[in-house]
């Protein structure tokens, strides 16, 4: 049984930095794309950062780009996103996503919006204040 688990949200000041973390279980493809969306109240939910296994090539938005790093640990099977210089509007529900498809799609841009993943985890709420 998949099950993807985040932690690390809370409430900080604008500057602050935050570090989700995402637990991965029962996900083993060795291929595969990990993501990172988020989503505000009334708004769609909207992809922040994704990564490729094997190879480890990222993808950000451009809204966060320069600011959140996306990593991983194969070992541990956890996914990072690490937030630094936080924003009031980077608050939201922020929710770790997996799928699994080849290199070439990746290439051609698939992995970056929500309907690309099959599997979600909770969600963890981080609220930015100014």
């Amino acid at each position: 049984q998949v099950q993807l688990v985040e932690s690390g949200g809370g409430s900080v000041q604008a500057g602050g930095s935050l570090r989700l973390s995402c637990a991965v279980y029962g996900y083993t493809y060795s291929s595969r794309c990990m993501g990172w969306f988020r989503q505000a109240p009334g708004k769609e939910r909207e992809g922040v950062a994704a990564i490729y296994t094997p190879g480890g090539s990222t993808y950000y938005a451009d809204s966060v780009k320069g600011r959140f790093t996306i990593s991983q640990d194969n070992a541990k099977n956890t996914v990072y996103l690490q937030m630094n210089s936080l924003k009031p509007e980077d608050t939201a529900m922020y929710y770790c996503a997996a799928s699994s498809f080849s290199r070439a799609m990746w290439d051609n841009g698939m992995g970056r919006g929500p309907t690309d993943y099959g599997y979600w985890g909770q969600g963890t709420q981080v609220t930015v204040s100014s």
